[in-house]
């Protein structure tokens, strides 16, 4: 046998198959999301709530706690889509019309976690309206609030994959400088 016709080597035990189910038409279907992809909608949602807060509180303006709650969800809603159907559309295979559909909802439902990480920032929304509070307390603590969860999705996905604890903290530091770049930035700009 030359090295082309050996056979592989079996995966080790608990190691995810390389090679994805087989669909109609014998065309692989993407398996569903493993943990760390997930997670990275965790991520992005976040740092997306927390850009629209910044962005949708305007000083001096009417304060607009549901109306900016709705466009939080709104704009995650359409992010996820936008990102799941490019996903699929680059990884485009041919097969029947049924498959296609079908493999196109289950990218459109992994985009979930991104929408998911938006409900805080939209439950503050929520919240703020019912007790009036002033929109700038409440951009100042979603902001400080998304920048926690940022640490804690970074830390918390680098543990799930596989980093040892002092490197997931780091990691999770990294996320955080990104709400605070969002912070330094709604202060700069406003």
């Amino acid at each position: 046998m030359n090295e082309q016709q050996q056979p592989s080597a079996a995966a080790p035990s608990g190691a995810a198959s390389p090679v994805a189910p087989h669909g109609a038409g014998g065309l692989p279907v993407p398996p569903p999301r493993r943990g760390a992809d997930w997670m990275f909608g965790g991520v992005y949602g976040t740092v997306l709530a927390s850009a629209l807060l910044a962005a949708l509180d305007q000083k001096g303006g009417e304060v607009t706690p549901f109306y900016d709650a709705s466009w939080v969800l709104v704009t995650a809603a359409t992010g996820a889509l936008a990102h799941g159907y490019s996903h699929h559309m680059s990884t485009h295979q041919t097969g029947s019309l049924w498959r296609r559909w079908r493999v196109l909802s289950r990218v459109l439902w992994n985009e979930w976690p991104m929408i998911a990480a938006t409900l805080p920032t939209v439950l503050l929304l929520l919240f703020t309206g019912l007790a009036h509070w002033e929109s700038y307390g409440v951009t100042a603590i979603g902001l400080g609030m998304n920048t926690a969860l940022l640490f804690a999705w970074g830390a918390f996905v680098a543990v799930r994959v596989g980093y040892r604890l002092r490197s997931a903290l780091l990691m999770g530091l990294g996320d955080t400088t990104i709400g605070l770049a969002i912070i330094v930035a709604n202060a700069l700009i406003k």
